[in-house]
């Protein structure tokens, strides 16, 4: 990987050839017409003494022993890199990683992921082999599991999307499993991440996580940026096409009953967002909303006013990936139409791409999910102005889930952006 396009490496190893000849070129020159004459005429006959004549010519002696002085030169190089590497405690496999990283997929279109859960960390992770110019918006209203014993406790944001997101797209594997790790024991551990845990420390210790942003990313060694759509605390709260109103987004789905979701807003509305946020809004060259749950994922990070307006301000394309499924409660009964139309109402811009699945959903794989009350998102019913909108690609992953195969759909989105990257 060395030798790899973009990396800067080839250019100098080329140099080096080069001056490392003209070097030899001028030493020859000097011994042979200075005081060291009598050494370089001592050296050539000794060196041919070496070769015969009838076996191969005697320049090709000469060749033999610049060629193996090259290598060893090149060789020295190599070593002596390896050793100043060493010493700084870092491996040469992680340096090639990080040169590729800086030089390579910097170059890489500027993408702005928004949404949630594990649709948002399985994008992410596809999308990291193809730009380091990322930044995933998260959104933190999430109130069950892990997420809403540390917001209780510490009032403090939901960290459970943002410890998946910073997973996702962290340099190392080793630090991505640990973040991931959930305690199973424990009196106040069990049920807890390791990423929320940590998470919830540097909150604590910076007095909120807006001035932690710096030291995760440095930390985690993300490829990209990850940040909350807002730093606030907040509470999701849907209205239902009966009149009522459904605080919490954990309880969202068991409380719909027959009746269908019409908005969703967050409590307390006027939240602020990142500066961070609202510049890589601003310098993106494609949004991506999704994938993820229509009303718990990608629509809270649309809610926080700022973030709406520089989405609906930015020159870049808006891309919506639909869901693959319905989920039971929360889009049951809701057509492809139905979850663009929500994403315009609540955002006020209608997307400019609607990134569809064009790989069938296997029968085995269709049927468990009709058992838990979920069907294919058909795709087809749709109105002629949002048709013309519809960009199909082969999403699906293969096995018994039906989720988006996260380098297809990283692909699949690349390519819509204005100027498409073939790394």
């Amino acid at each position: 990987m060395w030798l790899a396009p973009g990396l800067g490496v080839k250019r100098w190893l080329v140099l080096f050839v080069i001056c490392t000849l003209i070097g030899a070129v001028g030493f020859l020159h000097f011994t042979w017409t200075g005081p060291l004459h009598f050494v370089a005429t001592r050296w050539i006959l000794w060196l041919n003494a070496l070769t015969s004549p009838e076996v191969m010519p005697l320049y090709v002696g000469g060749m033999t022993v610049m060629a193996l002085a090259l290598a060893g030169a090149l060789l020295s190089i190599m070593m002596l890199s390896r050793s100043m590497l060493r010493s700084t405690g870092t491996a040469p496999d992680q340096a090639l990683d990080v040169i590729y990283s800086t030089r390579t997929l910097a170059r890489g279109p500027r993408i702005v992921a928004v949404g949630g859960g594990t649709g948002l960390s399985n994008l992410l992770s596809g999308l990291k082999a193809h730009t380091s110019n990322i930044t995933a918006v998260v959104t933190v209203s999430d109130d069950g599991g892990s997420s809403g014993r540390l917001r209780e406790a510490l009032d403090m944001i939901a960290p459970g999307d943002l410890t998946d997101c910073y997973a996702a797209l962290s340099d190392s594997p080793v630090l991505a499993r640990l973040l991931l790790h959930r305690f199973d024991r424990g009196e106040g551990l069990a049920g807890h991440t390791f990423g929320n845990l940590l998470l919830a420390t540097l909150s604590e210790e910076q007095g909120g996580l807006q001035d932690a942003m710096r030291d995760v990313h440095e930390v985690l060694r993300v490829r990209g940026q990850v940040f909350p759509a807002t730093t606030t605390p907040s509470t999701l709260v849907a209205r239902l096409s009966d009149g009522r109103e459904v605080r919490g987004e954990s309880g969202l789905a068991a409380q719909v009953g027959e009746a269908r979701v019409e908005a969703v807003r967050l409590d307390p509305p006027d939240l602020p967002a990142l500066p961070a946020v609202l510049d890589a809004i601003r310098q993106a060259e494609l949004i991506v909303l999704g994938p993820g749950s229509l009303f718990t994922s990608i629509l809270p990070a649309l809610l926080v006013p700022d973030v709406a307006r520089a989405i609906r301000e930015s020159a870049a394309p808006v891309v919506y990936v639909a869901s693959l499924m319905t989920e039971p409660g929360e889009t049951t009964g809701l057509g492809l139409g139905d979850h663009v139309g929500a994403v315009t109402g609540h955002l006020r811009r209608t997307p400019d791409w609607v990134l569809v699945n064009s790989t069938p959903v296997p029968p085995a794989v269709r049927a468990r999910y009709a058992g838990e009350g979920a069907e294919v998102l058909d795709p087809g019913a749709v109105g002629s102005d949002l048709r013309g909108r519809l960009r199909h690609a082969p999403l699906l992953h293969p096995g018994e889930q039906a989720r988006h195969d996260p380098d297809a759909l990283a692909e699949a989105l690349v390519a819509l952006t204005p100027r498409r990257v073939t790394l």
